[in-house]
């Protein structure tokens, strides 16, 4: 997941890419602070002025201002009929208006101008743009003009007086009509509203017409004079509101789309998606209110708890009867001793009898003849086994010259055939790869008396971020020779500027603007007006929206920032291997270099905080970690390996120690587990299989914890049997007596952990494969090579030789007996058999041990519902990593979310096809279009997770065509595409203003409304006009350009047949701070997406950069409990198989579901996440929990006597080997990885592990041996030499 840097935290073209560059506000107004309302006195500006119809309160120009802004004359006259062509032109614009008008041709062309910038933010929502239009339309022609235009303040220019203020009398429902037809309005390319842009966000009439109202300053767009809107009239004044008709945006004649327009009711009827419901099943009991699962559980415990209480009570009284009238033959032959002991003989034949009704299974009974025969071969011929089987191993590997190590986050954590990584695959290789993100996060430390964080928007630390950024700017990495720097690298969306994301933006990021601009105050003015005042304008010639450089803050409440959010954003290749990457990585370790030599010590100074992130900083972390532990893995070896030592040797007198201790023999069972690994790694290498370094740290140590046992065991086994005997017949009854129970856990383990590979996570299905054959390996050593050791080693303690120099020998009689002698049993050995299998054989100790583990067991089901899915970024690096702070900061800072993509597969852009109405959302779409539901969606961003609405380059490009945007689809008179007027050729970019008599006075628009239909291209022309938009450069006079925002939304290969394959609308997720949160928002995504595909019939998928390594969650329970259960299947057919005993093979797996449910409760009490590591986790704890209930289960099934009393004999003769060779060596290994630097160690390994053996050791040594001595299967038989022995054993002690 990890490699999930991206995963999320970065900005993508939706934040990048805005294209209003220039006019971000109606050009015709200002951006200044709002003039006062009020009444406004009436001025007597020239003789015989009135209020009248067919009268003007202005007329004809009298003067320009310095800027070029033309000024009206303040002089009333009567209006003028305008000749037919400038009628004509005036109905094309100003429909309302007819007859005598009061405006000149250049005033009018004026107006005309002014409004062409506006209508492409307002066009695709016809009645908005048209009471937007009639606005002004009144305001600059209307035959009317006097009577709800007063002229309040006039100034002399160039010796002609000129107005300077004006009173607008507005009704109230003119001023609501117009700004609800237009407040939902979207302006695609910046995912917001058109009134974030001409109406500087405006949130009802008033302030909407505050705003227009302002007069704009020298040289920055707005009405070159005060409009003062008004709706009260004065007294005796003569005057009339404006009170033009005005639409209603669900105006079916001027109706706007669904997404503009959600109150129409023909979308208000549709049915909004439904959120995500949870589970809300719950019982109130009194106050308390519980889960219906937990309910049921409660009394299901109950109900179970009440029926073993029951069975118990009724199964004594019987055992009591039983017992009383089996004593009475007895006590008859009390004084007749032949008789009594022939009685007993009888009886006792009588139970040898009852014992063999049920024989050993033919697999049993087969390995028991070869366990012995392969047992003494073995001890005749150590050195040819030893040999042949080492040889073996070394032949595996010889496969690590192929040994590779993958460490890309993407190969580790997706699965081969996962969805999201086809969509991804399909995304970057139609569209655009996702860019490359180095970040860094500067933020105050909070107050230690208030524990708030003061605000970082302060003169110093914009000047720190300055030094910052010269830095920044000064890296300069080598790559195969070649000098890279930022702007070699970076994203250039609209000319040479990098797309840098920062507040220095404001300032153009030339710190001479600081002071020049106004310090502190233009950024904090900025931060309100980033769309509107073009001083706020980006270098890259875009707005920056300060939510997404800027963290820490509440609402809207910028300037209370506590945190500046750098980010560079740096192309990427398709090919991860390509020589763009190759620079980008090398100037990204300069960075990492110069953040953490230089910039860290300039921060640090002024009390802030910087954290920071490239984008190949999780690979390069996860390769540090790879060998941050190699130190505490080597000392949890060594500790093993003493351990080991320990437990496999006696503990007589210390004259005696260097012939009893195993140090060379555990040394060996190391070496032997290090080769079994090693022949795993080289027999998957050579195969083409790469490995992971964890694999190589984590292996070793689960092989050793493994194989540990079946050590001990053995070593153990050879222990107990009569010292008399020759070494080949002790090692050959030993191998029959714990030969299948090894065979059986072994094979057990191997099956469970190769269920993993069934996962589709790479990285955890390489992992078990590489365990599964590592184990399977181990055992087939320890069964040759190491019992091939332990003849070798007991012929050397046999030989009174010194362990680890055998070449020494010792001649000492007290050795020689002590080997000689009948082995006694050990502590252990005698707590199991005369304190843990006494106290265990109580009724009510049975009773009170399976209530307990039920009820753990219960709660445990309970508590795995409150388990996440996820993994969190922070465990899976090193604790001393840099990105620990950095991905803190992130969650704690970042107010944005991750950008979304909704890519629409074959487009059929053509005339036939419905697939355009289906997907846009101006005027005229469907009310269930793509672009519309959305919209739709953003506004329940709590369950869909949708923040916005969509950027959507079809709106856009439709709105580009239309014939209304007149700035903006226009043509030369030889038919090729002509820019709007103020872009070059028509205007040159050195020159202050552009001249309309240029080379560019006879372009036209590319289309009249004939030459639509019903508003929509033709095939032809949407073939044709597509790459004009595409290429078309976004100003003031057109801000629908789509180049830079959409030139990699559309793949145009293969275009021209009329079906475009690959395009994408773009929005935001909401901000996600939890995994959980990740995971949801994923899955409704998709949910959304499989809805409007199946309502459209049109291929639509998400995506979103932290996708691909997301979607193992959306089904992770069901992978865990498809492949637990396939694993306890196994384990229960491996039981079945060789044990032939249904009821017993049931008990183990009874007890191992047991254990891993339980390990899932303290996972949820942990709050260890559910992730593919933990999945791993639980399927390989069912192999090793194996090994506790096997060895029990097996010693109690070839044990005689009634079950309590087989159920001792298992105790005594493996308890102690269990709690010794399986579960203190796991312990001691285990607690060990408490001190690694890797928190993935500590947290999946460590605890998870020393639950497991916790878990494991309670209850295959206290509730196992309670079930058996319980419910346990039958007997079987002995092999028939140990029979005689335990039968002849039986009859001489029996009294003559």
């Amino acid at each position: 997941m990890i490699g999930t840097a991206k995963m999320g935290f970065s900005f993508r073209k939706s934040v990048l890419l805005p294209l209003s560059i220039v006019l971000l506000q109606v050009a015709v107004f200002g951006t200044l602070p709002p003039s006062e309302n009020g009444d406004s006195q009436f001025l007597p500006i020239s003789i015989g002025e009135r209020h009248a119809e067919e009268y003007c309160a202005m007329y004809d120009i009298c003067g320009e201002r310095t800027d070029g802004k033309v000024l009206n004359c303040p002089y009333g006259s009567p209006s003028v009929k305008p000749d037919e062509l400038f009628s004509e032109r005036i109905q094309s614009l100003c429909p309302t208006i007819s007859g005598n008008v009061c405006c000149t041709e250049f005033q009018f062309e004026t107006l005309r101008a002014q409004v062409q910038q506006a209508i492409p933010f307002l066009v695709g929502c016809p009645a908005c743009l048209r009471n937007f239009l009639n606005l002004f339309c009144e305001l600059s022609c209307s035959p009317k003009q006097s009577l709800f235009i007063n002229v309040t303040s006039i100034s002399e220019v160039n010796g002609n007086l000129t107005v300077d203020g004006i009173d607008f009398f507005v009704t109230d429902t003119f001023g609501e009509g117009l700004y609800n037809s237009c407040k939902d309005v979207k302006f695609g390319t910046m995912n917001t509203r058109a009134l974030d842009f001409v109406g500087a966000g405006a949130r009802n009439a008033k302030e909407w017409f505050a705003f227009i109202g302002q007069q704009a300053s020298l040289g920055l767009p707005g009405s070159p004079y005060a409009i003062n809107f008004q709706t009260r009239i004065p007294e005796s004044s003569g005057m009339e509101h404006m009170n033009v008709s005005v639409y209603s945006c669900g105006d079916t004649s001027l109706g706007c789309s669904c997404g503009d327009c959600p109150s129409t009711p023909v979308c208000s009827d549709v049915e909004p998606p439904s959120p995500h419901k949870k589970d809300p099943c719950s019982i109130r009991i009194g106050s308390l209110k519980v889960k219906c699962i937990e309910f049921s559980l409660a009394i299901f415990y109950i109900l179970l708890v009440s029926t073993l209480l029951g069975w118990a009570l009724f199964h004594r009284k019987g055992e009591r009867r039983i017992s009383s009238s089996s004593m009475k033959p007895l006590l008859s032959y009390t004084d007749e001793g032949e008789v009594n002991n022939c009685h007993v003989q009888k009886d006792e034949m009588k139970v040898h009898e009852m014992v063999s009704e049920v024989p050993l299974s033919v697999l049993q009974g087969y390995m028991s003849r070869f366990f012995r025969i392969y047992g003494t071969w073995v001890a005749r011929h150590p050195t040819r086994v030893l040999c042949s089987s080492l040889a073996v191993v070394l032949i595996l590997c010889l496969g690590l010259t192929r040994f590779e190590v993958e460490t890309r986050p993407e190969k580790l954590w997706v699965g081969h055939g996962s969805k999201a990584a086809e969509e991804k695959h399909f995304f970057d290789r139609h569209l655009a790869p996702f860019y490359r993100i180095e970040q860094l996060i500067l933020a105050t430390t909070p107050d230690p008396e208030h524990g708030k964080s003061p605000s970082i928007v302060t003169e110093d630390n914009i000047q720190l971020l300055f030094d910052i950024q010269e830095k920044v700017d000064g890296i300069v990495a080598n790559y195969s020779g070649t000098l890279v720097s930022l702007t070699d690298i970076c994203l250039k969306p609209l000319g040479e500027d990098c797309a840098t994301q920062s507040v220095l933006q404001y300032f153009k990021m030339d710190p001479d603007n600081f002071d020049d601009y106004g310090g502190v105050e233009h950024a904090e003015y900025c931060f309100q007006h980033y769309t509107s005042a073009e001083t706020c304008m980006s270098a890259f010639k875009a707005p920056l929206d300060p939510s997404t450089v800027l963290g820490g803050f509440s609402g809207s409440n910028y300037s209370e920032a506590s945190a500046f959010i750098v980010t560079y954003p740096v192309n990427n290749a398709v090919d991860e291997v390509g020589i763009e990457n190759g620079k980008a990585v090398a100037w990204e370790k300069a960075f990492i270099q110069l953040v953490k030599d230089e910039l860290l010590p300039m921060v640090r100074s002024g009390n802030i905080t910087l954290s920071f992130s490239s984008e190949s900083s999780i690979e390069e972390e996860l390769k540090r970690e790879s060998t941050a532990d190699i130190v505490t893995i080597l000392i949890s070896y060594l500790v093993m390996f003493a351990y080991i030592s320990v437990t496999l040797g006696d503990a007589p007198s210390l004259s005696a120690f260097y012939i009893s201790s195993k140090v060379l023999l555990g040394l060996s069972g190391v070496v032997i587990v290090v080769l079994s690994v090693l022949g795993s790694a080289g027999f998957f290498s050579f195969i083409g299989v790469k490995s992971t370094l964890i694999i190589m740290e984590v292996i070793p140590f689960l092989v050793l914890a493994v194989g540990v046992d079946n050590m001990c065991i053995l070593v153990h086994a050879v222990k107990r049997q009569p010292q008399e005997l020759p070494l080949e017949e002790r090692l050959s009854n030993a191998l029959v007596e714990v030969g299948p129970s090894i065979t059986l856990a072994s094979l057990s383990e191997v099956l469970a952990f190769a269920v993993g590979g069934f996962i589709s996570m790479p990285a955890c299905r390489v992992f078990s494969m590489f365990a599964a054959l590592a184990v399977l390996l181990d055992f087939l050593l320890q069964v040759t090579a190491f019992v091939a050791l332990i003849v070798f080693d007991f012929s050397r303690a046999e030989d009174n030789r010194v362990d680890c120099f055998p070449c020494l020998k010792i001649s000492s009689p007290s050795v020689e007996s002590g080997e000689g002698s009948q082995r006694s049993p050990g502590l252990l050995e005698r707590y199991m058999e005369e304190v843990h299998a006494r106290v265990l054989g109580l009724w009510g100790v049975k009773v009170v041990v399976i209530a307990v583990f039920a009820a753990f067991s219960l709660a445990s089901i309970a508590l795995c519902t409150r388990i996440e899915p996820g993994l969190e970024q922070q465990i899976a690096l090193p604790r001393d990593s840099y990105l620990q702070g950095y991905f803190n900061n992130l969650s704690e800072y970042l107010r944005v979310g991750p950008p979304l993509y909704f890519v629409v597969k074959d487009y059929n852009y053509s005339s036939e096809s419905r697939h355009t109405n289906q997907l846009c959302s101006i005027s005229q779409c469907d009310s269930n279009s793509l672009l519309t539901e959305i919209s739709r969606a953003s506004l329940m961003p709590e369950s869909t997770y949708i923040a916005k609405p969509a950027a959507s380059w079809l709106d856009d490009f439709l709105v580009w065509l239309s014939p209304e945007a007149f700035g903006c689809c226009r043509k030369f008179v030889d038919g090729s595409y002509c820019p709007p007027d103020d872009q070059p050729p028509c205007c040159s970019p050195d020159e202050g203003s552009c001249d309309l008599d240029g080379i560019c006075k006879d372009c036209t628009t590319c289309f009249l409304h004939s030459d639509l239909d019903n508003g929509r291209p033709s095939t032809a022309q949407f073939r044709e006009k597509l790459p004009w938009f595409l290429n078309a450069l976004p100003s003031a006079d057109c801000a629908k350009g789509g180049h830079g925002a959409y030139t990699s939304s559309v793949d145009l290969n293969g275009y021209e047949g009329g079906v475009i394959r690959a395009s994408e609308f773009r929005t935001y997720h909401t901000p996600l701070r939890e995994q959980s949160d990740y995971v949801n928002s994923l899955r409704a995504a998709r949910e959304f997406s499989a809805r409007v595909s199946d309502s459209l019939k049109i291929q639509i998928f998400p995506y979103s950069v932290f996708y691909i390594f997301f979607e193992q969650y959306l089904d992770i329970w069901a992978t865990a409990v498809i492949n637990i259960a396939i694993a306890l299947g196994a384990v229960f057919v491996v039981c079945l198989v060789i044990t032939s005993s249904l009821w017993g093979s049931a008990i183990i797996v009874l007890v191992l579901a047991m254990i891993v449910v339980d390990l899932m409760g303290v996972m949820a009490i942990l709050d260890i996440q559910l992730n593919a590591v933990s999945v791993v986790n639980l399927i390989m704890s069912i192999g090793i929990a194996v090994e506790f209930c096997v060895h029990i289960s097996h010693a109690f099934s070839v044990s005689k006597g009634d079950r309590n009393q087989r159920t001792k004999e298992a105790l005594r003769t493996m308890g102690s080997s269990v709690f010794s060779g399986i579960t203190l060596t796991k312990l001691v290994g285990v607690i060990v990885l408490y001190f690694a630097r890797s928190e993935l160690f500590v947290v999946y390994y460590f605890r998870m592990y020393l639950a497991l053996v916790l878990i494991g050791f309670l209850h295959g040594l206290v509730f196992l041996p309670v079930i058996l001595s319980m419910f346990g299967p039958p007997s079987r038989s002995l092999p028939v030499e140990r029979e005689i022995e335990v039968e002849t054993s039986t009859l001489s002690h029996l009294p003559n």
